[in-house]
């Protein structure tokens, strides 16, 4: 019989806490030492009786308890979350000569200096970053795009080789990050598709339709991670290896050292890591794991290499999208044989058409291909694809199969030779091949539906009107609807309409309308931006709108007058009069003006601290500690300066942070451009 619930807060705050610390003290011991103290009758009656005491006392309830484990929060959208450090990628070799020039860039860069490599496993899952405060797990991020993910912690609470609670770090850091890779075990995903299997029989006995089969680990992982609901992430039982750990004044010279500490404080580190002194030795590490990898538990891809010491890795710096210290061997890419069934081709926003292989089903890299991408007309003739063709697919990387060849030897006498469309696949229209380029295009801009659709589209985006009330599939039934043909008919829409349709209820109308309504204050720059008018992005739109301060100006522009705005070039200007000049565009800009969105403005005008920058051009590239690189930018120009993109010899100073491009490097040497670190800007602005 269960022991009676206290009847006082005090006292089951004390047991709340006794139990707490016994369950992470036999969680740590089973999943990280492989040790089991007790039954595991014995560990649920310990975790039942938590649970019931939290449930009486829900004040109680602390984010690190180990309740936390078996879920139960229901998350209905997932916060965008910006990276304190950001996440990126790691350039791709998929050869020895390929890692030897690789060495030979790093000892050139080291110059005499003796360095080390440690090389780890490659995993096939889903990067996660992890953040503890006080030694409690605070927030748990996707990767997303580099710069900020989805705020996922309820779920990976439920990780149960996951610590909730650590002791401090060495240093005595507060608050330190973890990076890893998610993932779903084989045997835990061949569970689930068998389960699927038991649930399709029942499903077929009662003439119902049957579910469809998880098609790999790692996009079931990334699936289950995004669930709402926490409590069936925990019955899936995710895991995860952790690899890197960053923060503020970590006492550590090396990455093994942080591993090591990693390790210590009860994280999973990642298995078969090495330390190797040399570039030799990191091949015979590769070899040794191209097929012991298939005996780890979960699905891997390669082989990731880093320096060691963390002193030569900030010498060694970053480019734009990866850091130079580190790159990732990529094992040769299964490939598989399958025969071309057809070809269908996809219109997009732009116009261009993309052909797409539709192929027999094959199994490749743990997912069945059914459809590989052809990229365009030049591929095909390059191929000399005939319908019905043995052909040799891959994955690109192991994510985007492509056809790579055709198999000769079994080409049958009198099949069709593939020949490209000549009219748009979905209006009719002749296509056209612009000069110098590629790609076809279908020229029917404003009669096209997937053109029409994913201009809207594009103007709902996160970037542009940012109306993310709205999505792809919802602007689809719209646009079937009749209700979408240019981005003015989304200001138009009505609650009465939208209610009519299957599925929508009031609060998901009303957050479409509010979606909308509240679009009408993003700023000019965000609204030339979503106009999707070619070659003008976020940047080029905000010059623009900096510059000519209205749609008006903007208007009436000449080519001229365009090109004399800041990094506008002749091409650029001469896109944008050609869509001004359009007798329909000048009409949806009217018609968005009369719905009150926002066509006048630049950049707010910042308050002049001095004139020390005063007729001084600056392009800043890189990574900064103490300013974002929009801080720097203000400060520039509350000084007197001038920000421009990119580097020439008028430019005066490139500011140079944490992974400086190398393009910009190299340009600034070259022209005798001065470099200036962010401490000796600090001092010339005082």
């Amino acid at each position: 019989m269960p022991a009676p619930l206290p009847v006082s807060a005090s006292v089951a705050e004390k047991e709340i806490a006794e139990l707490s610390t016994k369950i992470h003290y036999y969680n740590q011991r089973y999943y990280q030492d492989s040790v089991s103290e007790i039954s595991d009758y014995e560990f649920d009656q310990l975790l039942e009786r938590l649970l019931a005491l939290e449930q009486a006392f829900p004040q109680l309830l602390r984010p690190d308890s180990p309740s936390q484990r078996v879920g139960g929060t229901v998350t209905k959208e997932f916060a965008q979350v910006k990276h304190r450090y950001p996440m990126l990628s790691l350039g791709n070799t998929y050869n020895e000569q390929e890692l030897l020039e690789f060495d030979e860039r790093i000892r050139k860069a080291l110059g005499e200096e003796p360095y080390e490599y440690v090389c780890e496993i490659k995993f096939d899952g889903v990067a996660l970053s992890l953040t503890y405060r006080d030694g409690v797990l605070a927030q748990g991020l996707t990767r997303g795009d580099g710069e900020q993910g989805d705020d996922i912690t309820a779920n990976l609470r439920t990780i149960r080789t996951l610590p909730l609670r650590v002791g401090g770090l060495p240093g005595g850091a507060r608050e330190f990050e973890v990076r890893g890779e998610g993932f779903m075990s084989r045997a835990v995903f061949d569970r689930l598709n068998q389960e699927i299997t038991e649930e399709n029989e029942r499903r077929t006995q009662e003439g119902k339709k049957p579910l469809t089969y998880l098609a790999n680990p790692r996009n079931a992982a990334s699936g289950t991670f995004k669930m709402q609901d926490s409590a069936v992430v925990a019955r899936r039982r995710m895991d995860c290896y952790l690899y890197d750990l960053l923060g503020d004044n970590l006492p550590f010279a090396t990455h093994t050292e942080a591993l090591a500490a990693l390790a210590q404080l009860g994280f999973q580190v990642s298995p078969g890591y090495e330390l190797c002194p040399d570039i030799q030795a990191v091949i015979a590490f590769i070899k040794k794991w191209e097929f012991k990898r298939d005996q780890l538990p979960l699905d891997t891809d390669g082989i990731v290499i880093k320096i060691n010491r963390y002193a030569q890795r900030e010498a060694l710096g970053f480019t734009s999208k990866s850091p130079r210290w580190a790159i990732a061997y990529k094992y040769k890419a299964e490939s598989a044989t399958t025969e071309l069934l057809s070809i269908s081709y996809q219109v997009g926003r732009t116009g261009a058409v993309t052909p797409v292989a539709n192929l027999a089903p094959v199994k490749l890299a743990g997912t069945t291909v059914k459809r590989a991408t052809l990229h365009n007309a030049n591929e095909i003739a390059r191929l000399d694809l005939h319908l019905g063709d043995t052909v040799f697919v891959e994955k690109g990387g192991e994510i985007i199969p492509k056809i790579t060849g055709v198999d000769l030897t079994k080409r049958k006498p009198g099949i069709t030779h593939v020949q490209f469309i000549t009219n748009c696949p979905e209006c009719g229209t002749p296509l056209q091949r612009r000069p110098e380029e590629v790609a076809f295009y279908c020229p029917n801009e404003k009669g096209c539906p997937p053109q029409i659709k994913g201009r809207i589209e594009h103007f709902i985006g996160r970037k542009a009107m940012d109306i993310d009330s709205l999505g792809s599939k919802t602007v689809e039934l719209f646009f079937d609807q009749g209700w979408l043909r240019t981005v003015a008919d989304l200001y138009r829409l009505r609650a009465e309409d939208i209610l009519g349709l299957e599925g929508f209820k009031d609060q998901s109308t009303q957050n479409i309308l509010a979606g909308i309504e509240a679009s009408k204050q993003q700023p000019f720059s965000r609204v030339l931006f979503a106009l999707g008018i070619r070659y003008v992005g976020e940047t080029v739109a905000e010059k623009l709108a900096d510059f000519f301060q209205d749609i008006d100006q903007l208007q009436r522009a000449t080519a001229e007058q365009l090109t004399a705005a800041p990094e506008i070039g002749g091409k650029i200007a001469e896109s944008v009069v050609a869509w001004f000049a359009d007798p329909d565009n000048q009409a949806l800009v009217a018609q968005l003006r009369a719905e009150g969105l926002q066509m006048a403005g630049g950049a707010a005008k910042l308050e002049a601290l001095s004139d020390k920058l005063a007729g001084k051009t600056f392009v800043i590239s890189g990574v900064f500690k103490n300013y974002e690189r929009e801080a720097l930018k203000d400060l520039i120009e509350q000084h007197g300066g001038k920000n421009v993109g990119s580097v020439s010899a008028k430019t005066s100073y490139l500011l140079a942070g944490e992974g400086l491009g190398p393009s910009k490097l190299e340009k600034a040497t070259k022209l005798g451009v001065q470099i200036l670190s962010e401490e000796e800007f600090t001092a010339m602005i005082g």
